[in-house]
């Protein structure tokens, strides 16, 4: 299920209502938009990277993302380029992976190969090499008011999480790997044999991705965007 989907249900109407108003930029959404209203932007649009090569800066009244940047090659650099196109008085959400959660002390992680950079909230060490406190990268922004930051893991299972594997481990992750890549090419899957693979491969140390089901495991920030102060004569006006 799509993660954009699975916070849409969690967070409810009253936050779309307060945050997800007037003209909304997406990034990362692919087909699973985060309201009607928004402009999509994913790889079909550009390189996030350096989304001000393509729109302009202070245009959105609010910039959400959902799982896309622990994508990018820069993380606090697309964020901060993300966060140019935000009008003053307008919002950013960010929302993505929890480090503890999702890649589970494993890196490169071993449920998205693609992921750069791992995020954690509120804390000053991580076991990863590539790792943001995502309320300080916002927090840093120019005119930046942190509104909301929080873990969220509703139907995650922490009975489940592992954090990290060893030698058993990460062979366990190979012959699970082996046979997904058996039932790619033959097309025959049969549930319980899956069911079986992955009680076994989780009883050897494999670690388990719960958001392919309905749980979530990721980190959301909401962060305002002030007026910066300008000086008239001898008075300063915020």
């Amino acid at each position: 299920m799509n993660e954009a989907s699975k916070t849409r249900l969690f967070r409810g109407q009253e936050f779309a209502d307060r945050y997800l108003s007037g003209k909304v930029l997406d990034i990362g959404c692919g087909t699973d938009i985060v309201v009607p209203n928004a402009q999509p932007f994913d790889v079909v649009h550009g390189d996030a990277n350096h989304i001000t090569d393509y729109l302009p800066v202070e245009t959105f009244d609010c910039v959400h993302s959902s799982h896309c940047l622990e994508h990018m090659r820069d993380a606090p650099g697309a964020l901060r380029l993300w966060w140019s196109l935000v009008k003053p008085g307008g919002v950013m959400i960010v929302a993505v992976p929890e480090e503890n959660l999702y890649e589970q002390g494993i890196w490169p992680s071993m449920f998205n190969p693609d992921h750069k950079a791992t995020f954690r909230l509120d804390s000053s060490a991580s076991w990863s090499p590539v790792s943001y406190d995502l309320r300080k990268l916002v927090a840093d922004l120019p005119d930046a008011e942190v509104l909301e930051a929080e873990v969220q893991d509703a139907g995650y299972d922490r009975r489940l999480q592992r954090h990290g594997v060893g030698f058993v481990g990460r062979l366990a992750h190979f012959v699970d790997r082996v046979h997904k890549a058996i039932f790619r090419r033959t097309r025959v899957r049969l549930r319980a044999l899956d069911a079986l693979f992955d009680k076994a491969a989780w009883c050897f140390g494999k670690p388990i991705d719960q958001t392919l089901g309905e749980a979530l495991a990721q980190i959301q920030v909401v962060v305002r965007k002030s007026a910066p102060c300008r000086q008239y004569g001898g008075f300063k006006v915020c």
